[in-house]
């Protein structure tokens, strides 16, 4: 069974797990902004989902900058353009 990481967490809480809090976006970032306000920080992780490990260390197909899908992101202002620039772009790690 393949699971992405917000897959997992979702079946945690069905359990009652502790959980980092936390928002997932799948193809759509609409309301990123406004969510943001919810979370603490920083810093704010932003991360790539995808079946393969080493996410961190892998580069983006179209990169946008040195870093890879897994992001730690200090200035609040730039969560937003960091998941932008990395929503439809395909994450390249040793496993894919």
């Amino acid at each position: 069974m393949n699971l992405h990481e917000y897959q997992a967490k979702e079946l945690l809480r069905k359990f009652d797990l502790p959980l980092l809090n936390g928002k997932t976006y799948i193809g759509n970032l609409k309301t990123i902004e406004k969510d943001l306000n919810d979370l603490s920080g920083p810093p704010w992780v932003v991360k790539s989902q995808i079946h393969a490990g080493g996410r961190g260390a892998g580069h983006f197909k179209k990169s946008f900058n040195d870093k890879g899908g897994v992001q730690v992101i200090q200035d609040k202002a730039l969560v937003p353009v960091i998941a932008k620039s990395m929503l439809g772009n395909i994450l390249i790690t040793k496993q894919t």
